[in-house]
C-alpha cells in the first residue's frame, strides 16, 4: 500500500538525476506532497514559494520560458483552485511547459474536510486549452507519468492522492499516454475508473465473476486527451456501462465519456461519483462509502 503522492516525491528524484532541466516549485507543503525528497537533493533546483499558489504558478511559467522544466505542487485544491486564473493565463494561454503536480485530490483527503477536498480539479483543467490531465491509481503508473509528462511539450496536470493505494500493475504493464488500460475481456459491462477508484473497479470485478458476471474494468489514466477508441469498444462490445470517481460527476470522469458516446456511440451509462455536492470530513474509506464510490455500489448497479 503506497499513496501516489508517495510514489511523486520518489519519480521526481529519480527524474531530477536524470534531468538537469527539471526544477521543482512547492508552496509550504514538501513534506505532504514529497517535494521534499527532490529538495533534499537538489536544494538549488528547489523553490519552496511559501503559501502563495498563485505567484508559483506565475514563476513556474517564467521559469519555463528559460527552457527548464519546471514542476509545481500543492494540494489539489490550492493549484486547480486557488490558481486557476494564473493556470488559465500564463501557462495554458502561451502553451508553456509547466507541470502541474497536484496531490491531495478527491474526497478521501478526509479529515481535512470540505474546504480542501478538492473535487471540481479535473473538470476545470480538462476545459483549459492546452493542458493535458492525467489521473493515476498506483505506485507503477505514477512513476511512469511523472516520466511521460517531462517528455511532453506543454501544460500537464497530474492528479495525485492522498491515500495509500494498493499496488495494482508490476513492472511488466506497458503505459501509454492517451491510452486506457482494459483489464479483462467481460461482455456483461464496462467499469470505467480512475485514480483510487480503479482498486474499487478491480475489487467488483473480482466479486462479480463470483456471481457468473464477467465484467471489464478500464483504467482511464489520461482524462484528456480521452481513449475515444476504447470507450466506443467498449460501448460496443458489453452490455452496461458504469463510470465511478473520486470526483464531482458533473465534469469528471463520467462527463468525459459521456461526451465520447454522444458523439460517437450514443448509449446509457451509469456514472457513481460525488453528486453535485461539497464533501465532508471523515476518514476516507468512510467518506468513499458515504458518496457511493466503492465497489459495493458497483455491485448495486449489476
Amino acid at each position: 500500500m503506497k499513496a501516489t503522492r508517495e510514489s511523486y516525491g520518489e519519480a521526481l528524484l529519480e527524474l531530477g538525476k536524470e534531468n538537469k532541466n527539471v526544477v521543482v516549485l512547492d508552496a509550504d507543503l514538501s513534506s505532504a506532497t514529497k517535494t521534499n525528497l527532490f529538495a533534499k537533493e537538489f536544494p538549488n533546483r528547489f523553490f519552496d514559494m511559501g503559501i502563495a499558489e498563485q505567484n508559483m504558478m506565475s514563476t513556474a511559467a517564467g521559469i519555463a520560458t528559460c527552457n527548464k522544466i519546471p514542476f509545481a505542487s500543492t494540494f489539489a485544491v490550492f493549484a486547480a483552485g486557488r490558481a486557476y486564473d494564473q493556470i488559465r493565463n500564463s501557462i495554458c494561454y502561451p502553451n508553456l511547459n509547466v507541470k502541474i503536480c497536484a496531490t491531495h485530490a478527491g474526497i478521501t483527503v478526509g479529515e481535512d474536510g470540505a474546504t480542501h477536498q478538492m473535487i471540481e480539479d479535473i473538470s476545470l483543467m480538462r476545459t483549459l486549452p492546452n493542458m493535458k490531465v492525467m489521473s493515476v491509481c498506483d505506485d507503477k503508473e505514477t512513476k511512469w507519468a511523472v516520466n511521460e509528462i517531462s517528455k511532453i511539450d506543454g501544460p500537464c496536470y497530474l492528479r495525485l492522492a492522498r491515500v495509500a493505494t494498493p499496488d495494482i500493475y508490476d513492472e511488466n504493464q506497458k503505459f501509454e499516454f492517451g491510452k486506457g488500460i482494459q483489464i479483462g475481456n467481460g461482455t456483461d459491462a464496462t467499469i470505467f475508473a480512475t485514480g483510487v477508484t480503479v482498486n474499487e473497479a478491480i475489487k467488483a470485478k473480482e466479486e462479480l465473476l463470483k456471481r457468473g458476471i464477467d465484467v471489464r474494468v478500464v483504467d482511464i489514466h489520461t482524462i484528456k486527451p480521452i481513449d475515444k477508441d476504447l470507450i466506443v469498444k467498449c460501448a460496443e462490445e458489453t452490455n452496461k456501462l458504469i463510470s465511478i470517481e473520486d470526483h464531482n460527476i458533473i465534469g469528471g470522469l463520467g462527463s468525459a465519456i459521456s461526451e465520447v458516446l454522444t458523439e460517437f456511440y450514443p448509449k446509457k451509462l451509469i456514472r457513481l461519483g460525488v453528486k453535485d455536492m461539497f464533501g465532508k470530513s471523515g476518514k476516507a474509506f468512510d467518506l468513499m462509502k458515504f458518496y457511493h464510490i466503492t465497489s459495493d455500489d458497483i455491485l448495486n448497479e449489476l
